[in-house]
Parts: C-alpha cells; sequence; structure tokens
C-alpha cells in the first residue's frame, strides 16, 4: 500500500559528500479537527543524498528560480513535449541500504507508466512540480528505525 509523504526537513551541508532528507507519513484528519484519528506520531524517515539533488529540492521548495534549466527541468520538459504528465512520485523498495522509486507518469493515451529513478531525483522532479510523493508501507517499517 502506497502511503503519502511530506518532505519534513532538508539538512544541507555543502562540505559533505552527503545531504539528508526526512520523508514524513501525512496523516488524514476526519475533518472535524486537525488530530488524526490515530494517535501516533506520524511516520518518517531520512534518505542519503547527493548534493546537486539537495539543492534542486531547495530550489523547488523555495521557488528561486534560475536562468537556464536544469536535469530535473530538462526531465520535466520531455515528459510534457511527449504528452506526458507527472502524476506522483513513489518510493518503491529498499533493499542493501538502497532505496529505490519511480516516476509515475500518465502517458497522452492514458496509461500509466512506472519510470524508474533514484529517490532523490524523483523527489526533486516531485517537489518541483507540486506532485504528491508516496512511499510503499513496506519501506516505511524497513526504514523506520534510521534517525537523522
Amino acid at each position: 500500500m502506497r502511503v503519502l509523504m511530506e518532505l519534513s526537513r532538508i539538512l544541507i551541508r555543502e562540505l559533505n559528500d552527503y545531504q539528508i532528507i526526512e520523508l514524513r507519513e501525512v496523516r488524514q484528519t476526519d475533518g472535524d479537527d486537525d488530530q488524526s484519528a490515530d494517535d501516533a506520531p506520524p511516520r518518517s524517515f531520512p534518505i542519503v543524498i547527493g548534493l546537486p539533488e539537495a539543492s534542486a529540492i531547495e530550489r523547488g521548495l523555495s521557488g528561486t528560480p534560475i536562468k537556464r534549466p536544469q536535469t530535473h527541468d530538462l526531465l520535466a520538459a520531455v515528459i510534457r513535449e511527449l504528452g506526458g504528465v507527472l502524476e506522483s512520485v513513489t518510493v518503491t523498495d529498499l533493499a542493501d541500504s538502497t532505496f529505490y522509486a519511480t516516476l509515475d507518469i500518465r502517458r497522452h493515451d492514458g496509461d500509466l507508466v512506472n519510470v524508474d529513478s533514484r529517490p532523490s531525483d524523483a523527489i526533486a522532479l516531485g517537489i518541483a512540480h507540486g506532485v504528491p510523493v508516496y512511499v510503499e508501507d513496506h519501506v516505511i517499517e524497513a526504514a523506520g528505525g534510521e534517525e537523522l
């Protein structure tokens, strides 16, 4: 089962080879108040990413304009020009300490295709274009013991 997540924080340390993002479960409310029907805290976990991807995510969050398209902008343009629509991104698996993800693209003929992607690239593209980020439940469970 896919679980809707949000980017809860991004840690950029430009002197390090790696950066960290944290995804947190989005809890649905019952509409009466802001409390979740489940009193347990939302599940979350970190993903280690590279500086270029962290910078792209940060630009997407802040809406910082750039003069020329970056790699994630290029990919979004290719998807659009080929008649596709990025519907969501999904972190699909965790194996041997490596996360796996897909870009979930609706083709012009209505078919949904899942294109293999690094989670950092998928999340950068998803954040920049305002699409939902999902994580498979078994991935959240497997990664849940991680700490930032």
